[in-house]
């Protein structure tokens, strides 16, 4: 030590001191937190094993992100495996999608799909273009799009402005649309000058008087934005079907609560349905009003749950006549997303999308409404297989949320709810955002979409159609609990084949 500079020696004592000082702190923290653990009533296993105890909170939580990354098959994790999530990361940075040696996927499970191959394929040169669908004939301003993956409602507020700007800026890109969800309409979704679905929640929030209800002057403020496009009215949606919207306080900032018209730092709780709504009548009539008011296409999202309620509508259009229809109905699935709902609720109520779409085609088919009323699918379709099934059972488009949130970077580290989303999409955090860089990941979101139409596509040629509207419920095969396939027109055979088998 003697041989060494005076300075060096200064800097190995400090180092020394601080050291003991830390072990010091820590031993003393420790004492505390043993007296405080030993004294407490709350926890049985921090009282009889004080201080040891608390390492299994830790592990608990740790044991999200290891089982994700070490643990998990490809094919095994909730609610979105990593073969799922990787095709999107692929496609989103627009690189090689292939795999090597063969399928992971287990193909043996009952309600397993897969298509069924056309010894004629289609050729590249006859394929066409997904046609233009016009949406609201009714409507003063109808809408048409040959879009056929457009992103879901997600509010500003449930989600940051970075991300609204990349979502917003990637749609305009792609040529699709994006769903405001129901926080309103922010300057964000203005930006990028994607066409806009304007969402009407429960709570109104954007188009409210400060008592409750429509303020027919605010609906008419947000219409007057060319870029949207249509209304939709949100009855129900699948992760809380019977539950209203939730935005924990600390993610309602000032300019939120300015757009949404609430206080600021309180929870954000929309009612569980439209108060002045107790009939389908009344539905009826509150698409009538927006949609007179507007101007504009005006359609309803909720998820399949009572059988009785779109026959009933339907029944109802019908006297009253077609113009009083909804534009368009967006299904949502059960297994659908959010960012805070009870567990009681996401885990039990509602119907899949796997039997709820096709239901509701069969129903509107059965009452002449078909071509009067788009259908939408929501709900967990994130990858083309998914998207390809919609078409197969009859929807017009097909919406994602959480699949454009994991082109936005999501790494499913299931913090929606709590402000502390590591990749910046879900937490109003600025440390937090300040990695998402909305002019690259609009590239994602984009590039995202468009290879989904591609590889949509790709599973329509393959089947022998021009273009994936084109796909039939024939396309498609269902496993059944025997372990055999069943066609999916023979496992929902549509009105017009029972009429024809009679």
């Amino acid at each position: 030590m003697d041989q060494l500079p005076s300075f060096v020696i200064g800097v190995l004592e400090l180092l020394s001191f601080v050291f003991i000082f830390a072990v010091g702190i820590g031993i003393l923290w420790a004492a505390v937190l043993y007296v405080h653990d030993k004294t407490q009533t709350e926890s049985t296993l921090r009282r009889n094993y004080p201080v040891i105890a608390r390492f299994r909170y830790l592990f608990e939580h740790l044991g999200e992100f290891f089982r994700q990354y070490f643990f998990a098959l490809d094919r095994e994790e909730m609610p979105f495996n990593r073969a799922e999530r990787s095709w999107v990361y692929r496609a989103a940075k627009n690189v090689d999608s292939t795999v090597a040696f063969g399928s992971s996927r287990d193909l043996r499970p009952a309600g397993t799909v897969y298509f069924v191959n056309c010894p004629f394929p289609t050729l590249d040169q006859d394929a066409t273009e997904t046609p233009a669908v016009k949406v609201g004939p009714y409507a003063r301003i109808p809408y048409e799009t040959d879009s056929i993956f457009n992103i879901s409602g997600m509010s500003y507020g449930a989600i940051s402005i970075p991300a609204v700007r990349a979502l917003s800026m990637g749609a305009k890109k792609a040529g699709i649309w994006m769903n405001t969800g129901e926080g309103g309409l922010s300057p964000y979704h203005l930006e990028g000058g994607a066409d806009i679905v304007f969402q009407i929640g429960t709570g109104k929030f954007g188009v409210r008087k400060p008592e409750g209800g429509f303020d027919p002057e605010k609906l008419k403020a947000v219409a007057a934005h060319e870029q949207v496009k249509m209304f939709e009215l949100k009855l129900s949606q699948g992760a809380k079907p019977g539950k209203g919207g939730i935005l924990p306080g600390a993610k309602v900032t000032e300019e939120i609560a300015t757009i949404r018209g609430l206080e600021v730092g309180k929870d954000a709780i929309s009612p569980n349905r439209h108060p002045e709504v107790n009939s389908v009548e009344d539905l009826l009539d509150m698409v009538d009003f927006v949609r007179e008011t507007t101007g504009k296409p005006v359609g309803m999202k909720f998820v399949i749950g009572a059988y009785g309620f779109l026959e009933n509508m339907c029944v109802a259009i019908n006297k009253r006549g077609i113009e009083s229809a909804p534009d368009f109905i967006t299904i949502d699935s059960a297994d659908g997303g959010t960012g805070a709902a009870p567990m009681s609720l996401i885990d039990n109520m509602g119907m899949p999308i796997r039997e709820s779409l096709p239901l509701a085609i069969d129903i509107l088919v059965a009452h002449g409404l078909r071509d009067r009323i788009k259908v939408c699918a929501s709900g967990k379709m994130i990858n083309p297989s998914e998207v390809a099934w919609a078409y197969c059972a009859g929807a017009d488009f097909v919406n994602s949320a959480r699949g454009f949130m994991f082109a936005l970077g999501c790494i499913q580290a299931l913090q929606c709810n709590k402000n502390t989303c590591p990749t910046g999409i879900t937490t109003h955090n600025p440390k937090l955002q300040y990695g998402l860089d909305p002019k690259s990941k609009s590239e994602r979101i984009a590039s995202y979409a468009k290879n989904m139409k591609k590889e949509v596509g790709i599973i329509a040629h393959s089947c022998g159609v021009a273009e994936p509207r084109l796909l039939k419920r024939f396309h498609a095969r269902v496993v059944m609990a025997n372990g055999r396939s069943m066609s999916m027109d023979e496992l929902y055979p549509t009105p017009e084949l029972i009429k024809a088998a009679e």
